[in-house]
């Protein structure tokens, strides 16, 4: 019994200090890990396809997906997963922690960072390190669509006059003739410049509050 807590407890300090999450918040995680799963040791798209809370969130899929991207994983990998296990839905989770007041400021620009590159991901869906016209306004396409009122051309009408707006920012001296192949990663980043990242994004569908989940060393 001693060697199976000893050997729990190492398990957590790993997780621990790979995520930043506490001991509590890995035990809640886990619990609700288990009840997504099915008390299986893993999780496919179909058990999240299946949250109520979901079902009517336009961007239902790339959220889903996002999970099963082994670039929001740690992994130094990229590619899919079609199942995954509570240690790579730990990843995926960590990116929705809030600092807390001990976060310094380095910390901070560290965790934007990270969070503004899993958005990035969620859009790349290639892998090309570029967000395209075409998945953008995939993207656009799928946020209108519940509106009912506005038809799929006036959708990529938009999509087209938001990319164009970007590339006049991005690329301020390109002629008429210049294609904008897409944006990249760092133009992503001066895109979303002054939005504050960190503490507002966070997920709520799977019965977690994130909101409240602090980042801190864990404590045994």
């Amino acid at each position: 019994m001693g060697a199976s807590q000893t050997r729990s407890e190492h398990q957590y300090q790993d997780l621990a200090d790979k995520t930043g999450f506490s001991f509590e918040q890995i035990k809640n995680l886990y619990q609700r890990f288990q009840q997504l799963s099915g008390n299986e040791e893993t999780i496919s798209r179909e058990n999240l396809d299946g949250i109520p809370a979901l079902a009517n969130n336009p961007i239902r899929k790339q959220i889903i997906g996002a999970f099963f991207d082994k670039r929001n994983q740690h992994q130094d990998e990229v590619g899919t997963c079609d199942v995954i296990g509570f240690e790579q839905f730990l990843m995926v989770m960590s990116h929705f922690r809030p600092p807390n007041l001990k976060t310094t400021d380095e910390e901070k620009e560290a965790m934007r960072k990270e969070k503004l590159r899993f958005l990035f991901n969620m859009h790349d869906s290639d892998n090309d390190g570029t967000i395209t016209l075409a998945e953008y306004r995939k993207v656009v396409e799928e946020l209108l669509s519940k509106s009912g009122d506005i038809e799929q051309e006036t959708a990529k009408a938009i999509a087209d006059a938001a990319m164009l707006e970007v590339a006049s920012i991005n690329v301020p001296t390109m002629g008429p003739e210049d294609f904008y192949e897409g944006i990249t990663f760092e133009h992503f980043e001066e895109i979303l410049k002054g939005l504050e990242m960190e503490s507002r994004m966070n997920i709520r569908f799977l019965d977690v509050n994130t909101t409240t989940m602090r980042c801190g060393k864990s404590q045994s």
